[in-house]
């Protein structure tokens, strides 16, 4: 049976399972695409599955659990970023009610520098701080020289400065 008739026989319930664990649409959506492609990598296996139902479980599971992770990360990326030098304090001293304000302001004004940010930029940022990739494996994933890379990087996070300057 092919790949894509595989999934459209078993999207339904699959969406159900996803839906189940991820609240956004966006996520679903996302999650929901790494489950065809997952088909396709294992397309040549799929014969060899007795149960593929128990298969296609795990591996909607397994998206989800990526797409959490990923999730966080940029959570922790962004707050990260947001925290800067503010850093400092010890974890031990609660933040007053003003600092918390601050804080989720600061937070907020990243996320937005963030979605300001091209593609490009935004892309090789969230790949070098939250999924913590070298300079390597980013020459690899955009077919450029490591060279490249570190220019790239020195160019977005100099776009994302003067955004942050420019909401603060």
């Amino acid at each position: 049976m092919s790949p894509q008739l595989l999934y459209l026989e078993n999207e339904s319930w699959l969406r159900t399972v996803v839906r189940s664990r991820i609240t956004e649409s966006d996520g679903v959506e996302d999650v929901m695409q790494n489950i065809a492609l997952a088909l396709v990598r294992q397309r040549e296996n799929l014969p060899e599955i007795r149960q593929i139902g128990a298969w296609l479980y795990q591996v909607a599971v397994r998206q989800v659990l990526m797409y959490r992770r990923t999730r966080g990360r940029r959570r922790n990326f962004e707050d990260r970023l947001a925290q800067g030098a503010a850093a400092d304090t010890g974890p031990s001293e609660p933040l007053s009610p003003v600092d918390r304000v601050l804080a989720a302001e600061k937070q907020e004004q990243v996320q937005q520098a963030m979605q300001s940010l091209n593609e490009l930029d935004r892309q090789i940022l969230m790949l070098k701080y939250t999924e913590g990739w070298s300079y390597r494996q980013l020459s690899e994933h955009l077919g450029v020289k490591e060279d490249t890379v570190e220019y790239r990087l020195m160019k977005a996070r100099k776009n994302l400065r003067r955004l942050l300057k420019n909401y603060m």
